[in-house]
């Protein structure tokens, strides 16, 4: 996958064993940049969903990238699957499964997706 943030502060993820060092360099970068605990977890918690799905649904793992732009502390989810809804509503507490991204359009202030060369490019917005 080529690197869709040239020059910037970005981790690569291909396994799941990468998953926690995926948790920790968001919730660092969260809380450098202005979040407080609390949304610092929010957004680890929505950037650990994404990036399980990417193991689970798309080939060659994913990078993420954490950045502050005004008032916002902004973190883009990028791997090769292509766009998908994020309006998704929560599932019946009886399913299996389909969580993660209503749990991602919860506990962010905004979450748009658009495609790249790499495949999809998933931003998270939470305000400071």
């Amino acid at each position: 996958m080529s690197d869709p943030f040239p020059g910037g502060d970005t981790m690569w993820y291909s396994a799941a064993a990468d998953l926690s060092a995926v948790r920790l360099f968001v919730r660092a970068r969260g809380l450098a940049l202005g979040l407080a605990t609390g949304q610092a977890d929010l957004l680890t918690l929505a950037v650990s969903e994404l990036a399980t799905n990417t193991l689970l649904h798309t080939a060659g793992g994913g990078q993420v990238r954490v950045w502050a732009d005004a008032g916002d502390v902004v973190c883009d989810v990028v791997d090769s699957g292509g766009v998908r809804p994020l309006d998704v509503a929560m599932p019946a507490a009886d399913a299996t499964g389909g969580r993660g991204l209503a749990i991602v359009g919860l506990v962010c202030d905004d979450v748009t997706t658009h495609p790249v060369p790499a495949g999809t490019l998933v931003r998270l917005r939470l305000n400071r």
